[in-house]
């Protein structure tokens, strides 16, 4: 053989070979190919979204959590001011009790002051009136009177 006969050969045995890859071979190959770019393409988007769903709810927390502060102090400052009315009300309170108190101790002591006063008045009353009967029972006497005046002064 010649070796333009083998070239010519060995040419169309490389044809069909080409041919046959091509037909049967090379459609899998791509077909294989194609399904992995596209499972990565997914994957690449799934985690392009599941990062955009992160951030979205990163901030959706962050405002929840901003807001339950915002609340949470409010309550805290209602609380303080509710507290600060029940201690002043009871302040209040307490110092009405007290002037009442007060009041009716000083009633008190003056209804004391005059039954004790009434009572020194009867006392001084009644010793006058034995002062007088023993002086009008003995004689008179200048002596005898101022004995008995020192110790009518001494009873008072």
């Amino acid at each position: 053989m010649s070796i333009n006969a083998t070239l010519f050969v060995q040419a169309i045995v490389f044809l069909i070979l080409v041919l046959f890859t091509m037909k049967f071979v090379w459609p899998p190959i791509a077909k294989a190919l194609d399904e992995r770019a596209q499972k990565i393409a997914d994957g690449l988007a799934a985690a392009d979204r599941a990062k955009s769903e992160l951030t979205a709810a990163n901030q959706r927390v962050e405002k929840e959590l901003a807001e339950t502060r915002n609340e949470t102090t409010q309550r805290l400052a209602d609380a303080e001011r509710r507290a600060q009315a029940i201690i002043e009300e009871a302040k209040a309170r307490a110092g009405e009790e007290g002037n009442k108190i007060v009041a009716a101790a000083r009633a008190e002591a003056e209804q004391q002051t005059v039954r004790a006063r009434e009572a020194l008045r009867e006392e001084v009353a009644v010793l006058a009136v034995k002062g007088a009967e023993q002086i009008l029972r003995k004689e008179v006497d200048a002596g005898v009177h101022a004995d008995l005046l020192s110790r009518l002064k001494t009873e008072l």
